[in-house]
């Protein structure tokens, strides 16, 4: 959990530590991270729930005559970013919940509906939902004006120990960054791809996770540019190599207790895990939308560089939807493979929280295991497994999410509308783009 701290501790520390700005972050429908940035000058009014700002212009909000929302800054989130700004002094950031007017929480905003899901799952007899992400990243070289290219800073691949070339060396700044600012890494490596990295960080709840996931990213573009990088989350940024994966590693915990663990269950799963790992599975075409939410996500999901293609589970089995690593009983976790880290990670944890809720109440046993590698596999055999097929583009998994009342449930109505009109505006647009591809093609047909 965050330190929780007071507002005078936040006072003290823009004091102590020249904080000059603060920067309110919260999060659109999209999951990029927006910001109202004041003086602090604005300090009181900022720690008494008093910045407003227009919606009308952040996807997914408000429509233009509703459109003033106020900003409810989480204590627990303060930080004083490891840089400054050009006229000198710090920046203090803190992570908002946006609010009406009337000072209700507003329905559009993913942090609020989290903390909504996350009630539910209270109400459910349930205390914590641990998350852990595995984030993927590429590094690319930035040219003479500051614009990202496509050029890699390294051509090393999965663990290599590249420890001389500029991408190790920055990879070795946001880790110690990172720490600075709370975070427990627990491992950095290069990945499979040219240029292409990973950080993994403590697990912890699911807003709190949520948060640091925005806060991650901040800092890797952050730090990637003072090294003349740019570093992209892009699902797959370069054709025929490694797509970026954002790995989800689930847990439920009463008090200290992981209700995921039992010691004489099969892969040490409880009947919960189980029942848990059911409502993804039957939810997961509906959830694909949420967790590979780019046109551009369905080209990583594809036969033959290791993210899953397929709705299935295994213990060591890495092509399945589903994974149980090998794990102790605090570590117990269900690891989700499909999503990528374009996701909203509040949207994300909101649908698979609601969907494994869903399958505890319903108490269904989920499929087999399948520990034979199902890429392999003819589709007669996925068939005889009950092997469905994950959506092989956006079009598909938005209409899956439009048929699963459950899945719209957990993003709720305003949410699920700004959604879903998001991403047909995203998908028409797509649709009629014309690529180098379709022209190399079919210009002398």
């Amino acid at each position: 959990m965050s330190k929780q701290y007071t507002a005078e501790e936040i006072r003290k520390e823009v004091e102590d530590k020249d904080v000059r700005f603060l920067r309110l972050c919260f999060t659109d429908i999209n999951g990029t991270e927006k910001a109202v940035e004041v003086p602090k000058s604005q300090l009181d009014k900022v720690l008494n729930n008093d910045i407003r700002f227009d919606g009308s212009s952040i996807d997914g909000f408000v429509r233009l005559e509703e459109s003033d929302m106020v900003l409810y800054p989480d204590f627990s989130t303060w930080t004083v970013l490891p840089w400054g700004d050009e006229h000198g002094g710090k920046i203090g950031r803190l992570i908002c919940s946006v609010h009406t007017t009337d000072g209700k929480p507003f329905a559009g905003d993913p942090r609020n509906n989290l903390k909504r899901v996350i009630g539910q799952m209270k109400e459910a007899g349930f205390d914590t939902f641990d998350i852990g992400f595995e984030m993927e990243f590429h590094l690319f070289k930035l040219d003479e004006d500051g614009n990202w290219t496509t050029d890699v800073p390294d051509h090393a691949s999965y663990f290599d120990m590249t420890s001389d070339d500029e991408g190790a060396r920055c990879r070795r700044e946001i880790v110690e960054t990172l720490e600075g600012m709370g975070f427990e890494v627990e491992a950095a490596h290069h990945e499979v791809g040219d240029g292409q990295q990973e950080i993994d960080f403590r697990f912890d709840d699911a807003l709190t996770t949520a948060d640091r996931c925005q806060t991650f990213k901040m800092v890797t573009r952050q730090i990637a540019r003072k090294h003349g990088l740019f570093a992209t989350f892009m699902a797959k940024p370069v054709e025929g190599q490694a797509g970026n994966g954002m790995h989800n590693n689930m847990s439920l915990f009463k008090g200290k207790r992981n209700v995921f663990y039992d010691e004489n269950g099969e892969f040490h799963l409880s009947d919960t895990a189980l029942y848990f790992l059911n409502g993804i599975l039957e939810h997961a075409r509906a959830i694909t939308a949420i967790g590979n939410p780019t046109v551009n996500s369905y080209k990583r999901l594809i036969p033959g560089f290791e993210a899953p293609v397929y709705i299935a589970w295994a213990a060591k089995n890495r092509s399945p939807l589903v994974r149980i690593p090998s794990a102790g009983e605090i570590n117990t976790r269900l690891e989700m493979r499909s999503a990528d880290p374009t996701a909203n990670p509040y949207l994300l944890l909101a649908a698979c929280l609601t969907a494994g809720l869903n399958g505890i109440k319903e108490q269904k046993m989920p499929m087999k295991p399948v520990e034979e590698n199902i890429f392999e596999m003819t589709e007669e055999e996925r068939a005889e497994h009950g092997i469905k097929p994950l959506p092989t583009t956006l079009h598909n998994a938005v209409k899956a999410f439009k048929n699963d009342d459950l899945i719209k449930s957990a993003l709720g109505d305003h949410l699920t509308h700004s959604f879903i009109e998001s991403k047909e505006l995203e998908w028409s647009k797509y649709s009629q783009s014309v690529s180098d591809w379709e022209r190399q093609r079919y210009m002398n047909w």
